[in-house]
């Protein structure tokens, strides 16, 4: 298989990959904040693991957002993007100003991803439930074009209410495409309320293993749990990888952990000044 010409990949510390992680949840209060809308909740609750993938862990080349070889992040559950966004503004894929334009006629920024506006989007995003197959899409052809590169899909709990999950989870093991990351921000929560009342999941470990997944569980906030997840993942070989992230929805904030409202809600004024005195 090839291996990439040129990539972008610090080499941070755990601590340094935190720090990280606080300024990109201050990036999303300010910009959902700016724009009046937005999703905060689930960006904050996927800080951690955005922050790992692309500070630490995967292989991609701001300069150069079309690289061949380039490992993929594909966020299946679009409505985060603002998490992402403020990744790829913090890595150089556009200026860091430019996250201020969060949801206004004629951004880059739109309030789900579009791979025809932003560089370093992958997916265009609106419609639960289709990332894992299109993910799956990406790595079968990686494999069949005998490239290195891996896939990782975000998906949501409350999004794995939809059955495309399932169909897309069935056919990768069949096929043994092991060059693919799932990764479930499992924070309990969705537009409507806890996850366990609207759709019970559980128990969603053994749900994936009877499907054949190799499955890891591990706290979602805990940086170096998150790397040495994703470092597994990468070494298992015959079967895809899932790994199951329990997260707090919110995670950062206090009147917006596990608070159902701001799964979709912008902070006024005054909650946008206390919650970036908690983010300081």
């Amino acid at each position: 298989m090839t291996q990439p010409k040129t990539t972008f990949k610090p080499d941070l510390s755990v601590p340094e990959l935190g720090q990280k992680a606080r300024l990109l949840r201050r990036h999303v209060i300010t910009m959902i904040a700016t724009a009046g809308s937005g999703h905060p909740g689930g960006s904050l609750s996927a800080a951690d693991i955005v922050t790992a993938l692309y500070f630490k862990v995967m292989r991609h080349d701001p300069k150069n957002p079309q690289l061949p070889d380039r490992d993929r992040f594909v966020l299946s559950k679009g409505h985060a993007a603002p998490i992402l966004y403020a990744a790829l503004a913090e890595c150089g894929y556009f200026p860091v100003e430019e996250l201020s334009t969060l949801r206004k006629l004629g951004s880059r920024l739109q309030g789900h991803t579009d791979r025809t506006l932003t560089p370093g989007v992958e997916m265009s995003a609106g419609s639960l439930g289709q990332g894992l197959s299109y993910g799956i899409g990406i790595a079968l052809a990686g494999r069949l074009d005998k490239k290195s590169y891996r896939t990782f899909v975000l998906l949501g709990d409350g999004e794995c209410d939809e059955g495309q999950v399932w169909e897309a989870a069935m056919f990768a093991p069949h096929h043994r495409i092991d060059n693919i990351t799932a990764i479930v921000d499992h924070n309990d929560l969705q537009l409507d309320g806890r996850t366990c009342d609207i759709m019970g999941l559980e128990p969603l470990g053994d749900k994936w293993r009877a499907f054949n997944w190799h499955v890891l569980e591990i706290n979602g906030h805990d940086i170096k749990q998150i790397i040495e997840a994703l470092k597994k993942a990468v070494d298992t070989k015959g079967k895809p990888t899932v790994i199951i992230a329990h997260t707090v929805k919110g995670k950062g904030v206090s009147f917006m952990e596990n608070n159902v409202d701001f799964h979709g809600k912008a902070p006024n004024p005054q909650e946008t000044e206390q919650a970036l005195k908690e983010l300081a």
